[in-house]
């Protein structure tokens, strides 16, 4: 009885199991046709449907980050990275007299970053968009400051930097045109990035991967992977690299640093899916920038403002050029329209000798057409000058009635008063006859 009912059981399995893939396989036949029968033929499909925007594109391929818009406008590559560097030193420095967390400094220099492989530095002030970096990045990780508040810290660090007199912002009509300007950066900045802000940050990362490794007691080594993280950000590697990549190259470098010896067989970094070579190179990125010298901000400032210069004359060229263009055919002799345009000049000194000044020209010839038309322009002034006196005199009636009427009210009250007081005296007269 057992087997039988064993065998019973097994059948009626297997037929559950053949009749749900035969539905599932059903199922998959209907989406196919439904697709083949929705499905858009390649001519019709518009490129634009095939753009995806997730939190994990935000590396910039390699042709960007060859030929940035910086190097379009003429600034050398030297310069670019300086000043990359230096707003970067500022977000972080802000941040610090701001006491912002640390993730929120992190966010505003990959921002920084990531604008700047869209626009130039040449074109958008530096300054100005650091500040919108640090205001965006607070409030994107949850710690607003008020832009006036972000204005006064970087007025100190510049005023520390230059070794001038500290003084405080004051509230004129520069400081609310720097607030506005400031503020218009902030939304370019959302913009260009297609409000996709969020940064995945490694800081995390080192912290599980040392305990993976078994390395979370030493202070050490977790201090310093955290402090090349933090340099890491002046460069370019949070746009190039994957988190987890950066994260690994700083537990590398640290290791090196203090002669720690991870394990190597296998490699400590596959287990993160990690490359070797990416290693090295975010390595060679954070040693690049204790090797470079430090270059002063004016000088930076000058070299752009040159180019800024350079760049608003070709500007005014174009729109000269563009302008020339699109100016109206001069004034042509008898038998022409007259061809005055918004660029030709109205002196009538400088009219050619065919044409005159319509005011000047009193030997112009009055056809019957044209006769009716002023005859008719004339009745109608005749009209209006004749209403607007008829509404003045009506107005000048009203007002001169409620000025009577007023003036009427006001005797009458004066003749009431009067009478009073006289009443007043006769009874205090009388009272005083008869005491």
């Amino acid at each position: 009885m057992g087997t039988k009912e064993n065998s019973s059981i097994a059948a009626h399995a297997a037929t559950k199991t053949a009749a749900a893939a035969t539905g599932q396989q059903q199922q998959q036949q209907q989406q196919q046709q439904q697709g083949s029968t929705t499905s858009i033929p390649p001519a019709l499909q518009k490129p634009y449907g095939q753009i995806m925007l997730t939190l994990q594109n935000v590396l910039l391929p390699k042709d960007k980050l060859a030929a940035t818009p910086s190097s379009l406008d003429g600034l050398d590559s030297d310069t670019e990275i300086d000043l990359r560097i230096l707003g970067c030193e500022l977000i972080q420095y802000a941040g610090i007299l701001l006491r912002l967390p640390q993730v929120a400094m992190a966010t505003g220099q990959v921002i920084f970053q990531r604008f700047y492989y869209s626009k130039s530095l040449v074109r958008y002030d530096m300054e100005t968009t650091a500040m919108a970096c640090v205001c965006l990045a607070s409030k994107i990780e949850e710690a607003p400051r008020h832009i006036r508040d972000v204005i006064n810290v970087f007025n100190h660090i510049k005023q520390v930097q230059s070794q001038k007199t500290i003084q405080p912002v004051i509230l004129d009509s520069n400081y609310v045109a720097l607030k506005n300007q400031v503020i218009k950066s902030e939304r370019r900045v959302l913009k260009e990035l297609g409000f996709c802000v969020h940064v995945k940050h490694p800081h995390k990362m080192i912290v599980v991967y040392l305990q993976v490794l078994g390395y979370e007691k030493n202070n050490q080594l977790m201090q310093l992977s955290w402090n090349y993280m933090n340099d890491s950000l002046r460069s370019d590697v949070f746009v190039r690299y994957e988190p987890e990549t950066v994260a690994c190259a700083c537990i590398y470098l640290s290791a090196r640093q203090i002669k720690l010896p991870l394990p190597m067989k296998p490699a400590w970094f596959s287990i993160f899916k990690v490359v070797e070579a990416d290693i090295r190179d975010v390595c060679r990125s954070i040693l690049r920038l204790y090797a470079r010298p430090r270059v002063k901000a004016e000088v930076l400032e000058k070299k752009v403002d040159e180019l800024k210069k350079k760049y608003e004359e070709a500007r005014t060229k174009a729109r000269a050029v563009e302008t020339g263009a699109n100016t109206p055919s001069p004034p042509l002799g008898k038998g022409h329209g007259n061809a005055w345009g918004g660029f030709i000049s109205r002196n009538p000194n400088t009219l050619p000798a065919t044409i005159k000044s319509p005011k000047n020209n009193k030997s112009t010839s009055n056809t019957p057409e044209r006769v009716d038309s002023m005859k008719h322009s004339k009745r109608k002034r005749h009209s209006r000058s004749r209403s607007r006196s008829h509404s003045r005199s009506r107005k000048t009636k009203k007002s001169s009635r409620r000025r009577s009427s007023s003036h009427k009210s006001s005797r009458t009250h004066r003749d009431y008063r009067s009478r009073s007081r006289s009443r007043d005296r006769s009874t205090k007269r009388k009272h005083s006859r008869k005491n």
